[in-house]
Order: structure tokens, then sequence, then C-alpha cells
């Protein structure tokens, strides 16, 4: 099993259920390509250490999420990367595969 650790920011001009709706899509995401979830820690609203651009809008903040992982291959882990690189709610991702 491999173990990563991802973490993402969710962008803040959502309403609360639309964040909520984003994270618990990622998740199932990475469940559906055999990956388990084996922890979700919701940090909240927290300011970012610069100014993001995203297409037409500039954050000064964003709801962050880390999701630990097990997965036996990497392919959920791939289809987050891709799905978060082009989704409009994502400010920025972090992928990191732990050490064993």
């Amino acid at each position: 099993m491999r173990n990563y650790e991802i973490m993402f920011i969710v962008k803040p001009t959502l309403a609360e259920a639309d964040i909520t709706k984003t994270a618990d899509s990622f998740k199932a995401t990475l469940e559906s390509l055999g990956s388990k979830v084996t922890s979700v820690d919701a940090w909240g609203q927290r300011a970012l250490a610069y100014d993001i651009k995203k297409g037409s809008e500039v954050f000064k903040s964003g709801y962050y999420y880390v999701f630990e992982v097990e997965a036996k291959d990497d392919a959920g882990v791939k289809e987050f990367d891709r799905l978060a690189g082009i989704s409009s709610d994502i400010v920025r991702h972090l992928i990191i595969r732990k050490e064993d």
C-alpha cells in the first residue's frame, strides 16, 4: 500500500454547501478508483500567504482540506491531480507520497 497526503484549497466565494460538496466529490473520485481515504481534515477558511490568481479571480483566502489516502496503485491519485488541475473550484492542490 502507498500512503499519500493530499492538501487542497477550495475557493472562498462558494457557498458553504458547495464547498463541502466539492470536497466530497473529490473524495468520491479517489474512492471510486480503489483508494481509501483514511482521514479528512477540514481546516476551514484561512488566509493565503500570497494572493493567488486563477482565471479572472484573485484569492486572498481559501478553505483548506487535507486527505490521508491509502492506495494499491496511483490511479486514484493521478485522477485527483488531473481533476483538481482543471477544476474552477480548486485554487491550489498538493499531493505528497509518504514514505513507508
